[in-house]
Order: C-alpha cells, then structure tokens, then sequence
C-alpha cells in the first residue's frame, strides 16, 4: 500500500542500479544478507540489471517449488550483485515498510507490504487495519506529539496456523 510518494524517499544517485525492500532491515542500505521483499523495487534499467533480470527470469520458470522473491534471494547469494558488478540499496523498513517489521515511525512510512502473510483473506483484513490506522493519523494535527500505533497484524500472523474466514 502507497501512503505517500515513493521517489521522494529513493536514492537520485544514478549509480545505484537497484533498490529493493526488505522483510528486515540490518542498518546497512548495502548489507546484501537483508531478507529481500520483491513487494517494492526501484530499476535503473541498464546492461546490469537487464542481465540480472535475464538471469532472474530464467531460473524463476526454471525453479520448481520457488516463488521469484526466493530465485532472487538465491541469486544474491550466490554473489551475482558483485558477480554483475551492480550496485544496490536495500531500503530501510523506517519508510518501506511490512508486516514482517513495521515502521517505527508512522510519520516516515511510506508504503507498507502484506509480508509475512499466507493469505489473501488475511492480507486483505490486516491491509484494512493499516488503511484505518493511516486514516486516523491523517485526522491528527500535523504539529500533534500524538502518534498512533499500528494495529497488529493479527489475520497475518494466525495465517500461519489454521486458515482463517474473515467477516466483513
């Protein structure tokens, strides 16, 4: 989910060849063991990141079992980011945020992921939640001390036990 503009929180630097969230952010934008979250991504579109996206593809529709995040995770490391020479940023959950960790900050947040979530149903409802309690922050006064929480992900975090039937 978009709250705000994205490119406003996006590196200009035009030597930057990817920039991709995470479901964990380590404190280090250039830390390639980050748990990347293909729910966001920035390309510069270039010989690099072509050859990565050729790559990428072909063992996505090669890869029995393996959702394209998981071909890319592997693919990174495996060394394919030094190996392609490509330089990339993994964005700070602060402002590119999911339900694997949320935004400390809901006045930095400028998208929130359904991850780390089975279902559609789940991420529906807790998406909800997210919307209503991006609702509530916009009625306060912009100079308010007052910041809300975020609701927890509760549908998303049951999603990982019994499947669950949403009411409306």
């Amino acid at each position: 989910m978009w709250l705000r503009d994205p490119y406003t929180r996006l590196s200009k630097n035009e030597t930057e060849d990817l920039q991709i969230s995470v479901d964990a952010y380590y404190g280090n934008p250039w830390l390639e063991n980050h748990p990347i979250n293909t729910g966001f991504y920035f390309v510069r579109s270039n010989n690099k990141t072509i050859s990565l996206f050729e790559k990428w593809y072909s063992q996505k529709d090669n890869s029995k079992g393996k959702k394209e995040q998981d071909v890319l995770f592997d693919l990174i490391k495996s060394g394919i980011i030094k190996h392609l020479g490509l330089r990339v940023r993994f964005l700070d959950t602060l402002y590119f945020s999911g339900f694997c960790q949320d935004s400390k900050d809901i006045r930095a947040v400028i998208t929130v992921h359904a991850n780390c979530c089975r279902s559609i149903i789940a991420k529906e409802a807790d998406l909800k939640a997210i919307h209503s309690d991006w609702k509530r922050f916009k009625k306060l006064e912009t100079n308010s001390l007052v910041s809300p929480n975020w609701t927890s992900h509760k549908c998303c975090q049951q999603s990982w036990g019994k499947p669950l039937k949403i009411k409306d």
